[in-house]
Order: C-alpha cells, then sequence, then structure tokens
C-alpha cells in the first residue's frame, strides 16, 4: 500500500485542539502514512512532537516563521486504534533556562569520525530531553553545524519549531567561508555569546 499523505489545519488553535485533530487522523491510520501539520505557536510544536513520539511517529518540525510551523509525523505498518482512547494532555513551554554551547563539529577527544558521530548523537539526543534549552549556540567548528550540508539540521530546526533559540558565530561563518549557507537559526556575534552565556542558569558544553 502506497504511503498516505494528510494535512492538518491547526492555525490558530490553542493546545490541545491541534493535538486532538492530529490524533483523531493517526488513530484512523492503516499502514503508512505521513501527516502534516500546520501551526501557529511553539508550544503545539512541542505538544504535537510528544504525542507523536510516544504514538511511535518519526517526528520533524520546521519553523517557516514566526507565525508558521510544520509538523511532520511519519508512520509505518500503523494499525487504526481500537479500545479506549488516551486522554489528551497539553504541557506548558518545555524551555528551560540553561544554554547549550557547541565550539566543535565532533564530540571529545580521540578519533574524529567517531566524534562527529557522537556529535550528531548527542544534538538528537537534545531533541529528546523533556526540557529543552533556552537557546543554542554555535562557534568556532560548531558553526558548520548550522549550516548547508550538516547531518544534524533536521534536529536543529526542530529544536527551532519549538522555541529553543539557535545563533551561530558571524565570524566564524565568515572565516570558513559558510555565511551564505547558514540554514537554521540566526546569525550572532561575540558580545551576544558571552551575554547569553553570562545570563544563563547554566552552560552545557558537549
Amino acid at each position: 500500500m502506497a504511503e498516505q499523505k494528510y494535512t492538518v489545519n491547526a492555525m490558530g488553535e490553542q493546545c490541545p485542539i491541534p493535538v486532538v485533530k492530529t490524533k483523531k487522523v493517526l488513530d484512523s491510520v492503516q499502514g503508512d502514512a505521513e501527516i502534516t501539520v500546520f501551526v501557529d505557536n511553539e508550544t503545539a510544536v512541542q505538544n504535537l512532537t510528544r504525542m507523536g513520539r510516544t504514538a511511535g511517529a518519526e517526528v520533524l518540525a520546521e519553523k517557516k516563521s514566526d507565525r508558521e510551523f510544520h509538523v511532520i509525523l511519519r508512520v509505518k505498518d500503523r494499525q487504526p486504534a481500537t479500545g479506549t482512547q488516551e486522554e489528551v494532555t497539553c504541557i506548558p513551554d518545555a524551555k528551560g533556562d540553561f544554554v547549550i554551547a557547541v565550539d566543535t563539529a565532533t564530540m571529545g577527544r580521540g578519533n574524529d569520525e567517531l566524534g562527529k558521530v557522537l556529535m550528531k548523537g548527542f544534538l538528537f539526543a537534545v531533541t529528546q530531553l523533556d526540557e529543552l534549552p533556552k537557546t543554542m549556540l554555535f562557534y568556532n567548528g560548531g558553526a558548520t553545524l548550522t549550516t548547508e550540508g550538516s547531518d544534524s539540521l533536521d534536529d536543529l530546526k526542530s529544536l527551532e519549531a519549538q522555541g529553543v533559540t539557535i545563533k551561530t558565530c558571524g565570524t566564524c561563518l565568515n572565516y570558513y567561508g559558510l555565511t551564505e549557507k547558514l540554514k537554521v537559526g540566526e546569525v550572532t556575534n561575540m558580545y551576544d555569546i558571552v551575554e547569553t552565556m553570562a545570563k544563563a542558569s547554566k552552560v552545557v558544553k558537549p
């Protein structure tokens, strides 16, 4: 059976309505399907992401503008829901007051290829946190992770859509010739990086 595609327009709706509408479609799916949900706030993205993962779906999200977000849920070999339906719950904004600072494209010392695998795993793991960071900073070699060709763009776009502010050092982008290749977040400077770190309750570095 070919993959079925569904669209849910929940623009202007507050939680739990986007989740309720999406879950109704998801519960009716049989086989492989892709559900694209349109919402206009980050909290809805967070709750849709949580619901989708709980249901076993692959979830991707992207911020299109300040008031438009797309959340895509993909499922394989799904069976229609039967019996008692799980109650839909909403969580408030899931961002904490901490910053993740990434200054390299690799994680740890030793083998760089292993380090790249570890960094990709680290950034994916951030998307799975119950409490997301308020801001993620990328500088020096870390600047390559937010630009064209990065294996972590989908994870970073998902975090941005859930309200995480992603900032990349402009001097670093220029140094590596990547100024025109930034694909997620915004450009920042060293003053802002220092100020962001200084105001955070804690700074996490992989």
